[in-house]
């Protein structure tokens, strides 16, 4: 019994001995790390005592504070920031639908400061900036050197004085000087209207208003059309959309789904990691849908396009989008400033990310630039050619009624339409198209090609 004891005496000494051998190591590297955070304050509470006392100017200490606050969220990430009081102010603002500004969502990108779209209907769209354009001066002052924060502060001011923007864009040699007068923005979430027999539903952002605005303009464009028997399908326009928020990327989602998964957020914990799924219900009753993107479509944008398309719920048409697949989190600070960070990526129901890769559209369709279809045509010397009905003397066809001919007429015209929206907005008229060509196979071939794909 005695020997027993001693030996598992022995035991327990041994693995105390040797627990000690393991955790001593692990505690002193633990100590040395919190040392050497400890001496880093130090040194930069060195730095901003001798700032304060040396610099050739005097400082403002709160303002130095703030910058080295917004400098270590900065350089983490292009979507982490420090806001000021003012600047918290404004997000909360601009999420509820209306601010003061050019209308451009912008990001940083080699020091520059790149737009990631314009906004419908803002002096920045009126003026013709682009998405992926980038702004390299403002007034004449460069942009490059300047945080983010720091190059929309220059870009801000009273609302009707005039800002001069330098661009770079793809495509021009050259910069160019855009002058835009600035304009209180009020944003419309959405706007709904019918061409032809389907709705085009155009989301401009995703902010508080977004998901009711479309489900009234959706319904209100079912009931004027008749019924949604009269409606051949949807467009769900996100072209040069930025994003907003998370919640009403999810409610514009589940309002076409029926079930599955919308989109899940990984962070770096597991613990704050979260998965939304779709409800019940679908406003388009099981329509066909078109989802149209571009490189200003970000965020919210993709995380719609890559539901509906995961979900074979939407043929996505147009272009890369702009791959952004993080999520920030906006963190309430003492004194009314806010702290945003990023917290999390997100996914599509398949499982992948779009971080940096942006969903890549089943039809890529080109945007021709402004004015050069047109310009083409009348190079090239076109001319409407004549047709039989056109010659003096033409026969009469007699083997149609009136009512067939008058037919004829209003498919002739609706025809014409459609040709004058493809000039106009080529890649709306391509989505148009393809749902035109699905109604034409009708429910059975439909439900056959979907069996055969899935």
């Amino acid at each position: 019994m005695k020997k027993f004891v001693m030996a598992a005496l022995g035991g327990t000494l041994a693995g105390a001995v040797l627990t000690t051998q393991v955790a001593g190591p692990l505690i002193a590297q633990e100590n040395a790390g919190k040392a050497s955070v400890y001496e880093q304050l130090d040194l930069f509470g060195d730095i901003f005592e001798r700032i304060r006392a040396q610099y050739v100017e005097e400082v403002d200490e709160g303002e130095l504070i703030e910058a080295a606050i917004d400098g270590m969220l900065t350089s983490l990430d292009p979507h982490s920031s420090y806001l000021s009081p003012d600047d918290a102010e404004d997000m909360r603002v601009q999420t509820r639908g209306e601010f003061g500004g050019l209308g451009i969502e912008v990001t940083q990108e080699e020091g520059f400061v790149k737009v990631v779209s314009p906004i419908d209907g803002t002096p920045a769209d009126a003026a013709g900036i682009e998405a992926g354009d980038f702004i390299t001066h403002v007034d004449g002052e460069s942009v490059l050197g300047l945080t983010l924060d720091e190059a929309v502060e220059l870009m801000r001011g009273p609302v009707g004085s005039e800002i001069l923007v330098t661009v770079v864009r793809e495509g021009r040699d050259e910069p160019f000087d855009v002058s835009i007068i600035r304009d209180t923005i009020t944003l419309t979430a959405v706007r709904a209207r019918t061409e032809g027999e389907t709705v085009v539903l155009r989301v401009t952002t995703f902010n508080d208003q977004t998901f009711p605005n479309l489900e009234e303009g959706l319904a209100e464009q079912v009931e004027a059309a008749g019924g949604i028997d009269n409606v051949n399908g949807f467009v769900l326009d996100l072209r040069n959309n930025p994003g907003g928020l998370l919640t009403q990327a999810i409610k514009v989602s589940d309002a076409f789904l029926e079930s599955g998964e919308i989109v899940s957020t990984r962070g770096r914990d597991s613990a704050d990691s979260d998965r939304y799924n779709a409800t019940t219900g679908d406003l388009a009753e099981g329509k066909p849908m078109v989802v149209l993107i571009n490189g200003g479509s970000a965020s919210a944008s993709e995380i719609v396009a890559g539901a509906l398309q995961d979900h074979r719920r939407a043929i996505v048409v147009g272009t890369k989008s702009f791959g952004k697949g993080s999520v920030q989190t906006v963190m309430p600070l003492r004194g009314e400033g806010a702290m945003r960070l990023t917290t999390a990526r997100y996914y599509t129901p398949s499982g992948r990310s779009i971080q940096a890769l942006g969903v890549s559209p089943d039809i890529v369709v080109q945007q021709p630039p402004r004015g050069e279809e047109v310009a083409e045509e009348e190079e090239s010397g076109n001319r409407p050619l004549r047709s039989e009905a056109d010659l003096r003397g033409a026969l009469d066809n007699d083997s149609m009624s009136e009512d067939e001919q008058r037919i004829i007429e209003e498919e002739r015209a609706a025809a014409e339409k459609a040709a004058e929206l493809r000039e106009e907005d080529y890649q709306l008229a391509y989505a148009i198209d393809i749902l035109k060509g699905l109604t034409a196979l009708g429910p059975a071939q439909l439900a056959e090609q979907r069996a055969a794909a899935d």
